[in-house]
């Protein structure tokens, strides 16, 4: 507060200084003028008068004359003196009244600033992206301070640059010097407004436009909402392609709004424009390959539906959860809480299974099933019963349909078994797994049947 209080002050010195600098500059150069030209009234000398007497009433006529010019004289030059003393005192006066403006600026933006930074901190919220802050509450009052301070800068050269131009117009001398500084302002200003007004006609159609594409968004808005929703249901059109086909379409009609305002905008036809945004063509088209390409692999799995937001799928080697489905790529949540983002393009290119496809309306559920090896000693009977028995124990399974067993493979010491039970509980498919081989062990223990297989290794002598 300090700082800004010396900074205040230094601005209101800075620009006092300035004006008594220019008023004792015009006065000096004013009393100059005045001085080039002696104004001080002489006394001439008399003509003689005429030796015939008749000339002595033309003498005294001539005396008359002569006093007359002199008293006129005396009285210009106090008149003159006097307006000058006038045109002192009106400069004197505006200049006073710019000190007491910007005075009055810098209460006002102190006054501003101050309720700012109290109004800030009790209504003002980070501004966020989604998760990301991209600036906190301090930040913002310190933005707000930064354009209070310009917009106070502004406001005092703008004081300023009417101010003298203003004093300059007081004195003959500076009168033109004040036309032509009044004609700095005038004339862009001048120009902007009749640019304004003749540029009405186009802005009119840019509204209408911009009116139009905005109920059309509006109407699509509307039925895209009743489709996700389920209100409006068309045939082989999902209620999820609803927003992303709202989103393309509003790309598209902002391209195209686009499109039809440019040829409407100030100086769309000149070179520097043109310029431009082929610079920005060419910097699109280079730096955003790969961008695109996501962007239309995003696009096509939309409407692929191979996964949505929460189903677990495994892609490559990695299973999890989707936890967010973006335009460029996809972040899928592991069991043990990793979040990997794949690229688009990618899982485009690869294969990628869905667990809960198989827990639809018009399915069993996802099959749970694992292998055990047992000897030939043991029945098939018996290690069925085991399987079937730990499979039907197993908590957030189906008891219908059934587990099954499958005999997979006759091996030369051992038996290959594979048990298989319904469940609709991707989520928790872990820990399904787990309690199943618990649920053997225990099934094979009880019924005293050792879980070891041998395996020999026959070997012939060289």
């Amino acid at each position: 507060m300090k700082y800004a209080t010396e900074k205040k002050n230094l601005c209101l010195s800075v620009l006092s200084v300035l004006n008594i600098f220019l008023l004792v500059g015009v006065f000096a150069q004013e009393n100059g003028s005045a001085g080039g030209e002696d104004t001080t009234p002489v006394l001439e000398a008399v003509p003689e008068a005429p030796a015939a007497e008749g000339s002595v009433e033309q003498a005294d006529e001539i005396i008359r004359e002569e006093l007359k010019d002199i008293s006129d004289t005396i009285t210009i030059a106090g008149k003159k003196d006097f307006h000058f003393l006038i045109r002192i005192g009106i400069a004197l006066g505006i200049s006073l009244l710019q000190i007491l403006f910007i005075w009055l600026t810098l209460k006002l933006a102190k006054f501003a600033a101050t309720k700012l930074q109290t109004y800030g901190r009790a209504r003002f919220r980070p501004l966020k992206f989604k998760k990301i802050i991209l600036m906190d509450v301090a930040q913002m009052l310190s933005l707000s301070e930064q354009i209070i301070n310009i917009l106070k800068l502004i406001i005092s050269l703008l004081q300023l640059i009417i101010t003298i131009p203003l004093v300059f117009h007081q004195f003959e001398t500076t009168r033109g010097l004040a036309e032509k500084l009044f004609g700095y302002i005038a004339t862009p200003l001048k120009r902007f407004v009749f640019g304004l007004i003749n540029y009405i006609p186009n802005l009119f159609a840019i509204a209408v436009i911009i009116i139009i594409a905005r109920y059309i968004m509006r109407t699509i808005r509307f039925f895209a909402n009743q489709i996700e929703r389920k209100k409006l249901v068309i045939p082989g059109f999902y209620s999820d392609w609803a927003v992303p086909t709202f989103n393309i379409l509003r790309v598209l009609i902002y391209a195209f709004t686009v499109a039809f305002v440019y040829p409407y905008l100030p100086n769309s036809e000149s070179d520097v424009f043109k310029s431009i945004s082929v610079l920005v063509g060419v910097i699109f088209s280079l730096g955003s390959t790969s961008v695109v390409s996501n962007l239309i692999a995003g696009i096509v799995m939309t409407y692929m539906r191979p996964f949505r937001v929460g189903d677990r799928i495994k892609i490559n080697e990695v299973t999890g959860f989707v936890v967010e489905r973006g335009p460029m790529s996809t972040r899928v949540r592991t069991h043990k809480n990793e979040f990997v983002s794949f690229p688009n393009q990618m899982i485009l290119n690869t294969s990628v299974t869905n667990y809960n496809s198989s827990i639809a309306d018009n399915f069993d559920g996802y099959i749970v099933n694992t292998s055990v090896t047992m000897g030939y000693n043991v029945p098939w009977r018996v290690v069925h019963d085991i399987l079937i028995d730990a499979a039907l124990k197993t908590k957030y399974t189906e008891k219908t349909p059934p587990p099954f067993v499958n005999q997979l493979k006759l091996d030369d010491f051992y038996c290959w078994y594979e048990i298989n039970v319904y469940t609709k509980n991707v989520d928790i498919l872990p820990a399904i797994y787990s309690e199943l081989y618990k649920n053997i062990q225990d099934g094979f223990s009880a019924a005293n049947i050792s879980m070891y297989a041998p395996r020999y290794d026959v070997r012939l002598r060289s």
